[in-house]
């Protein structure tokens, strides 16, 4: 996924790796109608953890920031892996059982998180991470697929930039009507005034009604896609 490579804007904690890096915010993008990229909408703010933090400071800063994963950086600042909640609870469940009903221990890698106390024993590696380039609609894919809350966002070289969460994806929901329809209007009904004939746009609560006289019933489908594929719209109706 490309970008020409963005340097590191800061020192993020080579000097002790096992303390907290809370990352300082990048200057947001101005000038576009709605978030479209995963930069567009992404937290600039983000608290990780170096490879050798301990556990109790991992669940600590979890406490603190009231987060549920915590990226763990080498001490350059590259993103190496992701911790989470998850991850730490093999320790307890271990822990917890009566070590005479316990069976003997097979080589796995829950015991191994089970066993481990550190950032690079505990996390899950590699991360799964996305580009500030990348479509939201895309974040919104993996996200799903690999049943995660956040994607930590890292540039070319691996460097962390941000964060990019579920709440953070679906803000493109949010999109004021007018300002939806504006854009329905100029992207799509305008260019292709002579291929649709007059239509009107309105829009409530992100639901599009398309009305007028279509000249060709076939190009609906096609009408539709296009006006999906704006942010923030929700469904799209056709109304006589």
């Amino acid at each position: 996924m490309g970008t020409q490579r963005v340097p590191p804007t800061q020192d993020t904690g080579a000097a002790d790796a096992s303390d907290p890096v809370e990352k300082a915010p990048d200057s947001p993008g101005v000038g576009l109608p709605s978030p479209r990229t995963v930069g567009d909408a992404m937290t600039h703010t983000v608290v990780a953890v170096g490879r050798e933090a301990d556990f109790k400071r991992i669940v600590s800063t979890m406490r603190e920031w009231n987060v549920s994963a915590l990226p763990v950086l080498e001490g350059d600042g590259r993103v190496i892996g992701v911790v989470s909640e998850a991850d730490l609870l093999p320790k307890e469940e271990w822990q917890g059982q009566d070590s005479r009903l316990r069976p003997p221990p097979e080589p796995s890698e829950e015991l191994r998180k089970a066993a481990g106390g550190r950032g690079a024993d505990l996390m899950t590696s590699p991360a799964v991470t996305v580009h500030p380039d990348t479509l939201l609609s895309e974040a919104a894919r993996v996200m799903a697929e690999k049943s995660v809350k956040r994607l930590p966002v890292t540039d070319d070289a691996g460097y962390l930039r941000g964060i990019v969460s579920r709440s953070d994806v679906l803000s493109v929901f949010l999109r004021p009507d007018a300002e939806i329809a504006d854009e329905i209007r100029r992207e799509v009904v305008h260019p292709l005034a002579r291929t649709f004939g007059e239509v009107q746009v309105a829009v409530k609560d992100g639901v599009v009604t398309l009305s007028g006289d279509i000249r060709d019933p076939d190009i609906v489908p096609l009408m539709v896609r296009m006006v999906l594929s704006v942010d923030g719209v929700v469904n799209v109706h056709f109304a006589p």
